[in-house]
């Protein structure tokens, strides 16, 4: 896709090729088969131990990352880069060579995914509105923490969740989101709420109603690296890295947005729903809300009610069961990311960069002209970009039978725990076959 569809997805669509049928089915038949050898072969007793376990890393590299020096050098620099965006949307011409589009599109969201992988939760230092709140509450002299009011334990990650529905509605279904006025309005908004909440709660009010931080936060617990309860640096297995992940209300709510966005990107790219919407006589923006909306809820729905399900087969009376089992779906919606926004980071990810080199978007390039220009050569290798599509997807999905698998034999009966598992197994298949239909279809 080049770049005259920019406008029609944010800053862009998936990049890549649909699927091969073939490889689709295959893919599928595979995801299946290894979930009832997982099933059938995994261990019986808990093998992961979340945030009480990994090899601890040399005391040097614990004391030299919670130095507060370096620390301070991190968030400068998130700062930094921020403000220099912010020049973009607030100066920059209204086209689409403007860098603030690629930047928030490709760069943030996007690029938040192997940047928590590679180095962990580090975008809780990086984060600017984080760093701008701390630089107020020393200038006030009060700790950062401190805020008017108490924030309820029962709100949880509801904001962030429905933060994360903001902004993917943002870039998914609004009309004109690839003009200044339309991203200039989300991003105060975006400001106002985040700064207006770590006023009243704290700078606790982050990572419970900041979405790119609680994003960000979810997908670095598929990266090795991790902090031990002893405070500790530590390298670990992912998915004991993902088996730490704290249970708390609006944590299901999250996951859910999180798949069914992603997974309403790669319907909402189908010729098929183009060419209804196109012909409904019906508001492509009410049309697009309402299925981004079904595509959210059914995740939640049918997760939910497969947990709970589980939780009755196995004589299980947890209320608590679809949050104890949310972990299990963040490598799912990891694969679908990969697969959808792969070849989009890479490409649309060079050209921001360049972009960026001309903040004011005013045709200056301030590396020279015709220095810089974006690398097309993977888009050569349609069959390579499908196969990892399919195994990101395939991969994802393995990943999150055998977290599930491990979290089951913890909760359930010994003798009941594989029975339990049928239903969140088949829901994941489900998900994951409806993946690949959805890269095959678009």
């Amino acid at each position: 896709m080049t770049s005259l569809l920019l406008p029609l997805h944010g800053i862009g669509g998936r990049q890549d090729l649909p699927v091969p049928f073939g490889l689709a089915v295959g893919g599928a038949a595979v995801a299946i088969a290894l979930s009832f050898v997982v099933l059938g072969l995994a261990w019986r007793s808990p093998k992961y131990r979340g945030d009480a376990s990994g090899k601890p890393l040399p005391a040097g590299v614990t004391r030299t990352v919670d130095a507060p020096w370096f620390r301070w050098i991190v968030r400068v620099f998130g700062l930094a880069v921020f403000l220099y965006a912010m020049v973009s949307l607030l100066f920059g011409v209204d086209r689409l060579t403007n860098p603030i589009f690629g930047f928030v599109y490709i760069l943030v969201w996007v690029g938040l995914v192997p940047l928590s992988l590679l180095l962990g939760p580090v975008w809780r230092t990086l984060n600017p509105l984080r760093t701008i709140h701390l630089l107020l509450s020393k200038l006030l002299r009060q700790p950062a923490s401190r805020g008017l009011l108490e924030l309820p334990k029962w709100v949880g990650l509801w904001p962030a969740a429905l933060g994360l529905f903001a902004f993917t509605w943002l870039e998914l279904v609004a009309p004109d989101r690839a003009t200044l006025p339309v991203l200039q309005a989300w991003i105060a908004l975006y400001v106002v709420i985040t700064m207006f909440g770590a006023i009243l709660f704290g700078d606790r009010w982050f990572a419970a109603g900041d979405p790119f931080e609680a994003y960000a936060t979810l997908m670095a617990r598929m990266s090795p690296w991790g902090r031990r309860t002893d405070g500790a640096l530590v390298l670990r297995r992912p998915l004991e890295n993902l088996d730490g992940l704290k249970v708390q209300p609006g944590l299901v709510g999250l996951v859910a947005a999180l798949l069914g966005s992603t997974a309403y990107d790669g319907f909402s790219n189908s010729s098929a729903w183009i060419g209804w919407a196109q012909n409904s006589g019906y508001s492509m923006t009410l049309l697009g809300t309402l299925m981004l909306i079904a595509f959210i809820l059914f995740v939640l729905i049918t997760y939910s009610g497969a947990t709970l399900l589980a939780g009755r087969l196995s004589d299980s009376s947890r209320t608590s069961l679809p949050g104890l089992f949310a972990h299990s779906v963040v490598p799912i919606a990891f694969g679908y990311v990969v697969a959808h926004y792969l070849t989009l980071f890479i490409l649309e990810g060079q050209r921001t960069l360049i972009y960026l080199s001309d903040p004011l978007s005013n045709g200056a390039n301030v590396f020279g002209t015709g220095l810089l220009a974006v690398n097309t050569d993977i888009t050569n290798h349609s069959t390579a970009i499908s196969v990892i599509q399919v195994l990101a997807v395939v991969c994802g999905h393995l990943l999150g039978v055998v977290s599930a698998h491990d979290r089951a034999v913890a909760l359930f009966p010994r003798h009941k725990a594989l029975a339990g598992q049928i239903p969140l197994l088949v829901v994941m298949v489900g998900y994951t076959a409806g993946g690949l239909l959805l890269l095959f279809s678009s």
